[in-house]
């Protein structure tokens, strides 16, 4: 028994003990071991040399960082309508542009389209996120290095504002508040705000400039004067360069039909006059609806300056380029002429070349019967001036894009037999 005992504690004995200062371990496990070591180190050096070659690695972003010479511009609402033309024409003078949009009311298919256009590295970034949501609103900025910000992200329907105005508070007012601290947050100090000639209400002097008191007379003004005034507060303490854009009334489409609007189907009645109108002349409704006939104006329409979306991207990029630290420039974005909803409708009729049916009814809420621009102090400041003060030919412009994409941004429409 005591032989056997003996036996049984030899191995023990063999063991290296950590506190005897000696080791008594054996060779051959140990050359095994420093053998498993090479072999782990090989093979993760191999497997990181192969990530890097995967198209899937994720190297540090051009967008992170920095870079001499090329402006970084965060883009909100670039799916949009005016967004997607601001970033198409930021894109052609060479910025580096990240849009970021929730795509509740843009369109994918406008980010594909620039997407193609230009697809070098670097040049374009798209974030599907939320402005509402706080954390998201920081995680972009942090993970992306950008030298000003231009916010056209936000609802915009005067009539859809009555209707649900506590959407437009929240999704305008409040997201800027969002937009603003990150801003401040990390240190990014141009900003370049989409704003709307809907903050001066209903002016009793025509035209208005900016020295026009500021009395809005439906929630989207409301909202848009709330989020311009907090973004006049924040100001006055920082470093910040800042350029609002009150603008009237958008029409047109890029030139050379790359880019159009197309609202979503929900939103038609509450959309521009000159989508319904292509909407009458396409068949897709059978006729115009004008609200409103008894407006103290020459013909009893609304009258309004319409301003091509062309243009106005242009005072946009002249206002990017002339933006300076510790500067407010405040600008309104027209022609300078009023034209009758009646008016529109026959330049829309000769720019279609359809007969479009008529039909008058009572006003819509929250509407005003005369509001165009006096454009000198824009024109003065930042050399902008109108250049497709047409309303025929910027309306063809359009209905051209709209001939070709009855469906938007979708897929062509089946052709009814």
């Amino acid at each position: 028994m005591l032989s056997i005992s003996r036996i049984r504690a030899q191995p023990r004995a063999a063991k290296a003990s950590p506190f005897s200062g000696m080791d008594f371990s054996d060779p051959k496990r140990k050359n095994n071991f420093v053998g498993k070591i090479l072999f782990v180190t090989v093979l993760t050096g191999l497997c990181i040399l192969l990530l890097k070659q995967s198209p899937n690695f994720t190297s540090p972003s051009v967008f992170s960082q920095h870079e001499p010479g090329v402006m970084h511009v965060l883009v909100t609402g670039g799916a949009g309508y005016i967004g997607s033309h601001a970033a198409l024409r930021l894109l052609k003078d060479s910025y580096r542009v990240t849009i970021v949009d929730n795509l509740s009311r843009g369109n994918l298919g406008a980010i594909k389209v620039l997407q193609e256009l230009f697809p070098e590295p670097g040049r374009l970034q798209f974030i599907y996120a939320d402005l509402g949501d706080a954390k998201a609103v920081n995680k972009i900025f942090s993970e992306n290095a950008f030298d000003a910000v231009m916010h056209f992200a936000a609802v915009a329907y005067v009539g859809e504002s009555t209707l649900e105005p506590l959407r437009y508070y929240h999704n305008i007012t409040s997201n800027t508040l969002l937009v603003l601290e990150a801003m401040e947050r990390h240190g990014v100090k141009t900003l370049i705000y989409s704003s709307t000639c809907a903050t001066y209400g209903e002016p009793e002097k025509m035209p208005i400039t900016e020295e026009t008191p500021q009395a809005p007379i439906n929630p989207y003004g409301k909202a848009k004067k709330m989020a311009e005034d907090m973004i006049l507060d924040f100001s006055r303490n920082s470093k910040m360069a800042v350029m609002i854009l009150r603008y009237f009334n958008v029409i047109g489409s890029d030139p050379e039909g790359r880019l159009g609007e197309a609202p979503r189907p929900e939103l038609r009645e509450h959309g521009r006059i000159s989508g319904a109108c292509f909407d009458a002349a396409l068949g897709i409704i059978p006729g115009l609806k004008v609200k409103g006939t008894d407006y103290s104006t020459p013909d009893g329409t609304c009258i309004r300056d319409y301003i091509d979306v062309t243009d106005l991207v242009d005072a946009h990029v002249k206002a990017l380029a002339k933006a300076k630290p510790r500067k407010v420039g405040i600008y309104n974005v027209g022609t300078g002429k009023g034209r009758s909803v009646k008016e529109f409708v026959e330049a829309c009729k000769k720019a279609t070349g359809r007969e479009i049916k008529v039909q008058f009814l009572s006003r819509r809420p929250g509407d005003y019967a005369e509001v165009y621009s006096d454009p000198s102090k824009i024109n003065r400041e930042l050399n902008w001036t109108a250049q497709h003060t047409d309303l025929q030919v910027s309306l063809q412009t359009a209905w051209r894009w709209q001939q070709s994409h009855h469906n938007g941004y979708g897929p062509p429409l089946a052709a009814s037999s």
